[in-house]
């Protein structure tokens, strides 16, 4: 299936063979399994291409369907590599480091960063600790509660040209600020004023966002780790964003 060369190193009987991979994997099988090439081997990269599932103590966790790391691990792999065409814009050009295309290596990760807030869903970021990164790997990456990753969430597609929370109000010939004010009202869009021009009006937006975005930390401030923390206190929001 994987093109990956594979022999019968021991045969006990049809139901008992040991089989060998030119990876040097060994796994136990029956030789009908073997004849018809549905043996994987731990390192064939069988998810989207890039991801393998090696050898270790969490292999026997994905047996279970719904198993959370194995999710996470997946849905990050298919946020990079999956059908593009259905992919947020955002994820364009990102990457999972080599070190993760092994599930063993990010199931160890995420055992040792993991962490809960009462029943408050955790989400795996990239970009709040190290503002414009790429790449998903082990020093950027920080478990966020929903309700702070809200926070960060854009809508390039949808904005058109103009600064983020800027729009025309074309009967004014004036540009609007508006702000969603995400964790305390997840419905409401804050309105800010009309401005006479996109770089005005962008910030007022700035400067509404930017003390939500410090609302928010202080009210996590005891129960999310530090470096987490003192990225939001000193996160800056751009024309660019």
């Amino acid at each position: 299936m994987f093109n990956t060369k594979m022999k019968i190193i021991e045969y006990i009987d049809a139901k008992n063979i040991i089989v060998e991979f030119e990876d040097g994997y060994v796994v136990k099988s029956e030789y009908g399994v073997f004849k018809k090439g549905q043996i994987k081997s731990a390192y064939d990269k069988s998810i989207y291409g890039i991801g393998y599932l090696g050898e270790g103590r969490y292999t026997e966790n994905i047996s279970v369907r719904y198993d959370k790391i194995y999710k996470k691990w997946r849905g990050m792999l298919e946020r990079c590599y999956g059908n593009k065409t259905k992919i947020n814009t955002t994820y364009i050009d990102c990457f999972v480091c080599d070190e993760w295309h092994n599930y063993q290596n990010f199931a160890k990760w995420y055992e040792e960063n993991i962490y809960q807030i009462n029943d408050e869903i955790m989400e795996l970021d990239k970009d709040i600790l190290y503002k414009g990164n790429k790449i998903y790997n082990p020093e950027s990456c920080i478990f966020v509660p929903h309700n702070i990753n809200c926070l960060f969430i854009k809508c390039n597609t949808t904005r058109g040209s103009y600064p983020i929370g800027v729009s025309l109000h074309k009967q004014a010939d004036k540009y609007i600020a508006k702000c969603k004010m995400n964790v305390f009202d997840k419905n409401k869009c804050e309105y800010l004023g009309l401005f006479n021009t996109p770089e005005e009006a962008f910030e007022a937006y700035k400067n509404y966002k930017e003390k939500i975005i410090k609302k928010v930390a202080n009210k996590y401030k005891d129960k999310i780790p530090l470096k987490l923390y003192n990225a939001l206190i000193n996160y800056q929001v751009e024309i660019t964003d």
